[in-house]
This record gives C-alpha cells, sequence and structure tokens, in this order.
C-alpha cells in the first residue's frame, strides 16, 4: 500500500498548471496510508483525492476562493467515511470557485488544465478531482453535481464518472451551492469500479438488468459537434449488444430545463453565499446579484415549474429504465479562450437529469465527448451494473 501511495503522490500536480491540488502534505497522506494498513474497508488503501468542498481538519475548506483561510475544526461526514472505509486522501483539489461553473476557471488559484494538454481546461466545478485521476495521483476522486459538475469534466477528459441520486450521503462539513440539486459522486478510470464506488454512497443492490432504453432524438443533437453525435451512435449500439433495446425519444419538453433550473440554482446559492468573496469574477457576482432579486413568489413559481418537470422525468424513466444523451455537446474547451456562450450549451445536456435529481453515469469515449447514462432516483445499482458491463464489452472488444 505505502508503495502505492507514495507513487500516487509523485505524480500530483503534474497538470500543466500544477494545481491539481489546493492543499496537500505528502506526510500527513503517508501517516494515513500507514494508519490503514491492515484495517481492511470498501476502498482499503486506495489513494482518493477530494473536492475542496468538504471540511478535513486543519485544513482550509477554500471553496476556490483565497479568502478562505480559515481551518476547518472536524472532518466533514464525507471525510469521516473516507477514512473509515480505509481510503488514503491524498489533498483537497483545485474546484471552480463556489462550484458555480462547469469550465475549471479559476482567478485565484489558476485555471485547471488537462494532464497532459496545457491547451485545454479540465472542466468543472470538480476540475480538480478529474486531474488527479487523470495524473495519477489519486485512483479515485470525489466531486460534487449540481448541474453538471462531475459529468462535464468526465466527459472532457476522457474519465467515468457517477452523481449519485439526490439525498444519498450527509452533507454536514460540506458546502452546499444549490441544495435541490447538489449530489455527491466520482471520476475514475474504469467503469467496471463503479459498483464498488456507488456502494459508498448507497446500498450496492442487485437487479435484473433493464430490457430497454431512451435515447435522446436526433433533432436533439442540433448543436452537438460531429464526433459527439457518433460517439451516442456507438453507445447506443453497445447497450443494444448488451441484449437492451433502444428508443428514440422526443425530449422536446426539455426546452425549459435550464429556464427553471437557472434561478432556482441562483436563489440558493445566494442564500448560501451572500456578501464577501470579493476575487469572485463578475459572472459569478452577477448570478448571485440576480437570486438575491428573486421575490419568494417567484421563487415559488419556479419550484411549482421544477416538480412538473421532475414528475415527466419520472414517467419517462418509468417506461424506459435508462435514459442515454450526450454528456457534453463538445469535445473540449480550449484554455484562455471565451467561453461565455459555452454554459447554456452544456447545461442543455445536463439540467434535465439535475432537475430529476436522478442518478448518471459518465461513459467516456475518448478524444469524441462522453455519453451520459441516467436512471430513476434510487436505482444507482443497476445503473452502475449496466455501465460496468458496458465497460467490459468495450474492453473484450479493445483485446479481441
Amino acid at each position: 500500500m505505502i508503495a502505492t501511495v507514495e507513487a500516487a503522490l509523485a505524480r500530483a500536480n503534474s497538470n500543466p498548471s500544477h494545481n491539481t491540488y489546493v492543499w496537500r502534505d505528502a506526510a500527513w497522506t503517508l501517516a494515513e496510508a500507514n494508519r490503514c494498513a491492515g484495517l481492511g474497508g470498501l476502498l482499503a488503501g486506495m489513494p482518493v483525492s477530494v473536492k475542496d468542498c468538504f471540511d478535513l481538519t486543519g485544513t482550509p475548506t477554500t471553496l476556490g476562493l483565497r479568502d478562505n483561510r480559515e481551518a476547518a475544526p472536524a472532518d466533514s461526514w464525507l471525510v469521516q467515511q473516507l477514512r473509515a472505509a480505509g481510503a488514503v486522501i491524498t489533498g483537497k483539489t483545485h474546484m471552480h470557485p463556489l462550484a458555480y461553473g462547469l469550465t475549471g476557471e479559476n482567478p485565484d488559484f489558476g485555471d485547471c488544465l488537462q494532464p497532459g494538454d496545457a491547451g485545454a481546461l479540465t472542466g468543472g466545478s470538480s476540475s480538480g478531482a478529474a486531474a488527479s485521476v487523470m495524473e495519477g495521483s489519486a485512483v479515485a476522486a470525489i466531486g460534487t453535481d449540481t448541474g453538471g459538475s462531475i459529468r462535464v469534466p468526465a466527459a472532457l477528459c476522457g474519465l467515468a464518472g457517477y452523481r449519485a441520486s439526490i439525498g444519498r450521503g450527509n452533507w454536514r462539513g460540506g458546502a452546499h451551492l444549490a441544495e435541490s440539486f447538489d449530489t455527491f459522486g466520482w471520476l475514475f478510470r474504469d467503469l467496471a469500479d463503479g459498483p464498488r464506488l456507488g456502494s459508498f454512497f448507497g446500498p450496492a443492490v442487485t437487479a435484473e438488468r433493464p430490457g430497454r432504453f431512451a435515447v435522446v432524438h436526433d433533432e436533439y443533437l442540433e448543436d452537438c459537434e460531429p464526433a459527439v453525435v457518433e460517439s451516442l451512435r456507438q453507445c447506443k449500439a453497445e447497450l443494444e449488444s448488451l441484449g437492451m433495446t433502444g428508443q428514440s425519444v422526443d425530449v422536446g419538453w426539455w426546452s425549459e430545463a435550464r429556464e427553471i433550473f437557472a434561478p432556482i440554482q441562483a436563489a440558493e446559492a445566494c442564500r448560501h453565499h451572500r456578501g464577501g468573496y470579493p476575487s469572485l469574477d463578475a459572472s459569478i457576482r452577477q448570478r448571485l446579484a440576480w437570486g438575491a432579486s428573486l421575490t419568494e413568489t417567484e421563487v415559488a413559481e419556479w419550484r411549482r415549474r421544477h416538480s412538473a418537470f421532475r414528475n415527466r422525468m419520472d414517467l419517462l424513466l418509468a417506461e424506459h429504465s435508462l435514459l442515454l444523451l450526450p454528456a457534453a455537446p463538445v469535445t473540449r474547451l480550449a484554455a484562455g479562450a471565451d467561453h461565455t456562450a459555452i454554459r447554456p450549451r452544456l447545461l442543455r445536456y445536463t439540467t434535465p437529469v439535475s432537475l430529476s435529481g436522478m442518478p448518471a453515469v459518465t461513459i467516456p469515449y475518448w478524444p469524441a465527448g462522453g455519453m451520459q447514462l441516467a436512471a430513476a432516483r434510487e436505482d444507482d445499482a443497476r445503473l452502475l451494473a449496466v455501465a460496468a458491463a458496458l465497460g467490459r464489452h468495450q474492453r473484450d472488444r479493445r483485446h479481441s
């Protein structure tokens, strides 16, 4: 175990921006490895990075902001559970400020660049989480997903990603962005690891593989890069090779998803993060100010529409069991470019699942993007089992 952890630590912050981690202490991590030796547990000896929105005793929880330097007095629930499961925490990772963005750009700690590609952003907000798995300083990385913060970096970085059903886990000692949508999750390399990692947040209940799945209609893909569309078709064919039947569905009614999601997110975010943070960039300050300006009556109406949208998604998944769509319409975010226009395009693909509170797995098709496979709430175990079977199928095909 110690050799594995030492090798992981030697790779830390080896992305071109050298900012995978905003806090790490090799001596502390090695002491953790010695503590875990021989204890066993679900994650025994596994090097795991933690997104810097969860408290770790004696370290600052920055939320991606240098303003936050106060040391946490106790471990968050998440960190407690990781340590109890035998994980060896390698450090706290870079994130988009307040977890309120999808690019991984950060004016305080620098933009997070992909290991091996100095011209590409990791995506966010779980930016350092993705970089830690890519560079090999962590086998798996804790992230969070509100509006796509696991799914987008997983797709852009060629990784597997899992966002748990909303309500799984405990947020004690963790910083919310918008509690109506915030979920825990993982970034990792091998889809076969998904069932084990997923059981950390909930029961690994076995269930029969579903017989059918829905795939978004071609008309919805109008703003996707051609490579992403081709990956979707490939993923559909691979799922069908597992014995399931795919059916195209018209999701034109998703056009209101971002319109519903954005004001609720802003209203909740401003309640958690009102005032302070002088280093925040203008775009986040504007969203927080907008959230503060919304009246209770306006927010109540958005919540009513949210409930109706969620009910309709429930009916879709009750009929088809699984839902397949791209995790992002693009394959790459260029470092240093103006990404103002990309946010609504990304949210178009992620907010339908976010509004539903459903679990989702990102299936990598590197370098041609990543696909998003979603299931009904609390159907996490079956979803992860299907994704693992798909991963094994892909591996067998490559080796045949």
